[in-house]
């Protein structure tokens, strides 16, 4: 029995599963078993009411987990899926409500990568099989944590609590989809990614809103405080890091620099590591760089404040909630 035949039998045996997308690694479960979803809200100490995402194999399986499919969902997953894009629509009867929070909403994508895919593919048999062969997976980490992007930062965070991990390298995109929700009449983003508004606009000829109304779902990844590191993460303009960093230095202990130039000077407790100067190499190093300056015992990590623009939201997004999860 290969590794994905092991895997595709554990979850249908109620275990959970750490796969590779290529957002980060999802901490999976069989989308039907209460017991099974159960198991990832405690490894992850997630609360209840925080929905999780529904991954399948592929677009034909929407109407086994959604009602009322608006007409924009089946064009935008036919331009988009697989790939890193997740669709708030109106849940199907037969979701368990531990999936959506007690909510009349349901998050579903499908994962652009070959492993998850496979995986997939294989959990649900050729057709689905009779549930739908959906798998629900929220990042394989501590809730609230920095997001994993490679199997051994899975290994490091979880251990035990994963029967299996699946090790398909290092995730492509390195931060999580964007959410959009279609429950409600107009598009909103609820959750900004790498797949941009513009570009969702130019399918549904419309763009996008950001953020949702008062009455808007829960998503994952909506929370204030989240992708925290262990260190103080604090986001300084990039004019202005060598100072900040200075007097983070006078204080003591070990601070870290997250940007795109090195700073002007030296110290023996100072860490500089690069960020990428595009916003899709920064999304793909933010969790790993993250992780690697947790690891040198930082105290501090001081990151340069990205561009005000849209190709950055998803950075900045990230990075607003890391340094509000980290004080």
């Amino acid at each position: 029995m290969n590794d994905v035949s092991r895997a595709a039998a554990l979850l249908r045996a109620g275990e959970l599963v750490a796969f590779p997308t290529e957002t980060v690694y999802g901490l999976g479960a069989d989308a039907r078993n209460p017991q099974a979803i159960a198991r990832i809200f405690a490894a992850k100490g997630r609360p209840a009411d925080h929905p999780l995402i529904v991954h399948l194999a592929d677009a034909s399986h929407l109407d086994r987990w959604a009602v009322d499919i608006p007409e924009a969902a089946h064009r935008l997953a036919a331009a988009f899926w697989p790939g890193p894009l997740t669709l708030i629509l109106k849940r199907h009867p037969d979701v368990l409500d531990a999936i959506t929070g007690g909510q009349d909403t349901v998050g579903l994508r499908v994962p652009n990568h070959p492993l998850a895919l496979q995986l997939l593919r294989e959990f649900g048999g050729a057709s689905g099989g009779a549930s739908g062969g959906g798998l629900a997976a929220p990042s394989a980490n501590r809730f609230g944590h920095v997001s994993p992007t490679t199997a051994e930062h899975v290994r490091e965070e979880l251990g035990d609590a994963v029967a299996l991990i699946l090790d398909g390298g290092p995730c492509a995109v390195g931060i999580e989809s964007t959410i959009l929700d279609l429950s409600a009449g107009e598009p909103r983003i609820l959750r900004p990614g790498m797949l941009d508004a513009a570009a969702i606009g130019r399918v549904l000829g419309l763009v996008p809103v950001f953020g949702g109304k008062p009455d808007a779902p829960r998503v994952s990844g909506s929370l204030e405080a989240h992708y925290a590191p262990r260190a103080s993460l604090q986001l300084v303009a990039a004019a202005e890091l060598a100072a900040r960093a200075r007097q983070a230095l006078a204080g003591g202990g070990r601070v870290a620099v997250l940007s795109s130039q090195p700073l002007d000077f030296d110290h023996e407790n100072l860490v500089w590591r690069a960020a990428g100067a595009a916003p899709e190499q920064f999304a793909h190093d933010l969790y790993a760089r993250l992780r690697e300056l947790d690891a040198l015992a930082c105290d501090v990590i001081l990151v340069a404040t990205p561009p005000l623009d849209d190709a950055w939201r998803a950075v900045a997004d990230r990075l607003r909630r890391a340094a509000a999860g980290s004080k």
